[in-house]
């Protein structure tokens, strides 16, 4: 058995390196409004999503890491309701291209490697 050193802890009240708690975002995360199949949609802006899911989902590859972001944005109620609706493929990539575009990412840039 190996002798260990108990190592204390700082308090919460300690000086830190970094606040994630304080830490806001730098742009409006109104969420993004979509008409489709004869209803409105409200997804959750891009920047605002969790990133655990959409992480694993990205391990899957591409077009999974874009449905995990869909999945995660527009939640779990409008989510079921979304998937019952046929999607052609180019109207897929026309809702991505967009609401990309209004999260204030870049073409290849996800929700889980924003910097913002």
């Amino acid at each position: 058995m190996t002798n260990r050193t108990a190592t204390t802890k700082p308090a919460d009240d300690q000086p830190f390196d970094f606040n994630l708690d304080a830490f806001k975002a730098e742009v409006d995360l109104t969420p993004w409004r979509v008409h489709w199949a004869g209803r409105r949609w409200e997804f959750d802006h891009m920047q605002n999503l969790d990133v655990w899911p959409l992480m694993e989902a990205a391990d899957a590859g591409d077009v999974e890491a874009i449905m995990g972001i869909f999945r995660t944005a527009l939640g779990a109620e409008q989510w079921a309701a979304f998937r019952k609706e046929p999607l052609p493929q180019y109207k897929m990539k026309g809702l991505f291209d967009e609401y990309r575009k209004y999260s204030g990412l870049t073409e290849g840039e996800s929700a889980a490697s924003s910097g913002s």
